[in-house]
C-alpha cells in the first residue's frame, strides 16, 4: 500500500467512528424529550359534546343563510297562501254556490277583511325592504340596553304568564349602551319572544346578555325551547299549498320562519347580527333549548 491508500483508510475509519458516536447519542436525545401525555378518558365526553355543538351551530348558520338567500321566494310563498284563500271565496260567489244572498254577502265581507290583512302584511314586508335599501332611515343612537330589555320584559311577560310559560330576565349592566334604533330593536325582541310563545307547548324563555369576544359588540341571548325555532327549507322546497287549513284561512299573518328572516335583516341594518346556537347545558334549562343571539354594536356614551 502506498501512502495515499493509508490516508484514505484513515479518513474512512475516522468517519465511521464519528457516525457510530452520532447514532449512539440519538436514542438518548430522543428519550430526553417530554413524552406526549395520553388523552384523559374523562376529557372525551366534553370534547365530543363540543364537537356536536360546533356542528349544530354550523348547520344552524347555514340554514339562516338559506333563509336570507330565499327572501324573494319566501315572500312570494307568504303572499300566495292568503291570495289562494281570497280566490277560493270569490270562486264560491262566482259559481253561485252560496245558499242565499246573506251567505254571499258574508263571503264578500270575509274576502274584504282578508284583503285588508293581506295589504297590511304586504306593507310590513315592503317597510323591511325599504329599511334594508336605506329609504326608511333608522334613528340609530346610543341607547341603554338595560332599559330596552326592561321595556321588552314588561310588554311580554303577561303574554307568557297567561299561557303559564315562565319568562325570566337577567338584568343587563346599566353602564352598557348600544348603538341601535330604540323602537326597532325593541320590536325585534318582542317579535322573537312572541313567535316563540306562539309555538311553545311547554318550557321557559330566558333573556340575558353577555359581552362579545370583541369590545365593540354585546350579545343579547334569548334561550327558547328548540322546537319553537322554525326549521328552514331549501328554496326549491318552498311550495304553495292548494288546500289551506281552516286556521290559516282565519288569520293572514307572517309565518314564524318569515318573521325570523325579517328580524335578521333588521338587525343587520343596525350593524348587528342574528344567529342561532345550541344553548349550553345548564340546570336552569332542563329541556333542550336553542339560543337566539343578537350581536349589537356598543357605545360608551349615554343616551341623549
Amino acid at each position: 500500500m502506498n501512502w495515499s491508500n493509508w490516508i484514505y483508510l484513515g479518513a474512512g475509519i475516522a468517519l465511521g467512528l464519528g457516525f457510530c458516536r452520532l447514532f449512539k447519542r440519538l436514542p438518548n436525545s430522543s428519550s430526553s424529550l417530554s413524552p406526549v401525555a395520553p388523552l384523559d378518558q374523562q376529557d372525551m365526553p366534553s370534547i365530543s359534546q363540543q364537537m356536536q355543538q360546533t356542528q349544530l351551530a354550523y348547520l344552524m348558520a347555514r340554514e339562516m343563510s338559506q333563509f336570507k338567500a330565499g327572501f324573494l321566494a319566501r315572500t312570494t310563498h307568504e303572499l300566495r297562501s292568503p291570495l289562494n284563500g281570497l280566490i277560493g271565496l270569490h270562486q264560491l260567489i262566482l259559481s253561485d254556490l252560496c245558499e242565499s244572498p246573506a251567505e254571499e254577502r258574508e263571503f264578500i265581507v270575509q274576502a274584504h277583511e282578508r284583503t285588508l290583512k293581506l295589504l297590511k302584511l304586504m306593507d310590513e314586508i315592503l317597510n323591511v325592504a325599504r329599511t334594508e335599501h336605506g329609504t326608511n332611515k333608522l334613528d340609530i343612537q346610543p341607547r341603554s340596553l338595560a332599559n330596552i330589555l326592561e321595556e321588552v320584559y314588561n310588554l311580554t311577560y303577561m303574554l307568557a304568564a297567561n299561557r303559564n310559560f315562565p319568562l325570566q330576565l337577567l338584568p343587563a349592566d346599566p353602564e352598557i349602551y348600544v348603538l341601535a334604533d330604540h323602537l326597532c330593536l325593541r320590536q325585534i325582541l318582542i317579535s322573537l319572544i312572541d313567535s316563540a310563545i306562539s309555538q311553545m307547548e311547554e318550557g321557559s324563555i330566558y333573556i340575558s346578555t353577555s359581552n362579545a369576544s370583541t369590545n365593540n359588540f354585546v350579545n343579547i341571548w334569548l334561550d327558547v325551547p328548540a322546537n319553537t325555532i322554525p326549521s328552514s327549507e331549501l328554496i326549491d322546497s318552498i311550495k304553495s299549498e292548494n288546500q289551506l287549513s281552516q286556521a290559516h284561512l282565519e288569520s293572514v299573518t307572517l309565518s314564524p320562519g318569515m318573521r325570523l328572516l325579517i328580524n335578521q335583516i333588521l338587525v343587520e341594518v343596525m350593524g348587528g347580527k342574528l344567529e342561532i346556537f345550541p344553548s349550553p347545558i345548564l340546570k336552569e334549562l332542563p329541556q333542550q333549548h336553542s339560543r337566539l343571539q343578537i350581536s349589537i354594536p356598543v357605545s360608551g356614551s349615554a343616551e341623549c
